[in-house]
């Protein structure tokens, strides 16, 4: 009778439990959040404060990945409009896989009672040139999910646990104050509503006409794209944007004199917001 050697097969169990460890790392990589803006100015703010960024060019769309208040991110323009934004989060969520996805940048006012950069947090958002085109009017329409064949509503709502982390972000966040011809103002947060479409509104009735069918506080051009793909694919999406113009007769002059300054409100927000991801994901007690 012969007795089986007791270390080779330790040995080996031993190699196959790291073997097991190491696929198990690869299968839970750490989390990471997608950060998503239309222009250079909407997220260079962001890319330049990457801790060891590391770009990485997919489909000739630029990301740049790295840590940003502790986190794991990952950073790119889309660029304007609604189908550039549905690309860069359709690549974005294929190549990066991200835990949740935050859009930055500017925006047109539509509530009155809002101001160059003021910051409209988006509880729900729609396409506001979606729908059915009659005499009397636009329809709206949910936009159909090809994966499901179900109509998607007609706004797509914020993820709760996102909104819940940008109230507290909206406590403690100190906003820049803008100068406008009226005098220095103090920018507030609100939560609200924010409209997409492939049109850079620069008209005082349009404007009205927003307000009116969607109640909306805030009109851009990529937001409620990014939220219908996020929303179809189970991620969750939160759209943020400060206010550069109030989407009226002056609303390019105002633009161009305020977008720096609004993106960069916007991206104050979203980086607190990312703060509290990551000490989220951080050692527990």
């Amino acid at each position: 009778m012969r007795l089986t050697p007791i270390l080779p097969i330790m040995a080996g169990l031993i190699f196959l439990f790291g073997l097991a460890l190491l696929h198990a790392g690869e299968d839970n990589p750490p989390p990471v959040t997608g950060i998503l803006g239309a222009m250079t100015l909407e997220v260079a703010i962001l890319t330049e404060a990457l801790e060891n960024p590391s770009p990485q060019v997919i489909q000739k769309l630029k990301f740049a990945s790295g840590k940003l208040n502790g986190r794991n991110v990952v950073v790119a323009r889309m660029g304007i409009g609604k189908v550039n934004a549905a690309i860069g989060a359709t690549l974005l969520l294929e190549h990066f896989k991200p835990s949740e996805v935050l859009v930055t940048g500017i925006s047109g006012g539509i509530n009155p009672e809002l101001g160059p950069g003021d910051i409209v947090v988006a509880v729900k958002t729609a396409h506001h040139d979606f729908g059915i085109l009659t005499a009397q009017g636009l329809e709206q329409k949910g936009t159909r999910n090809p994966i499901t064949g179900q109509r998607n509503p007609v706004f797509f709502p914020a993820d709760a646990g996102l909104l819940k982390l940008a109230d507290v972000s909206a406590a403690r966040v100190k906003l820049e104050p803008f100068q406008t011809a009226a005098g220095a103002r103090a920018p507030k947060i609100i939560k609200g509503v924010i409209v997409t479409g492939d049109v850079f509104v620069a008209d005082p009735q349009r404007n009205a006409a927003l307000r009116k069918d969607f109640s909306a506080d805030a009109v851009e051009m990529e937001g409620a794209a990014v939220m219908q793909v996020c929303c179809q694919q189970g991620v969750p999406c939160l759209v943020i944007r400060s206010i550069s113009d109030m989407a009226d007769s002056n609303a390019i002059k105002d633009s161009t004199s305020f977008s720096k300054n609004a993106a960069g409100n916007s991206a104050k927000l979203v980086r607190d917001i990312v703060s509290q991801l990551a000490a989220e994901a951080g050692p527990k007690p």
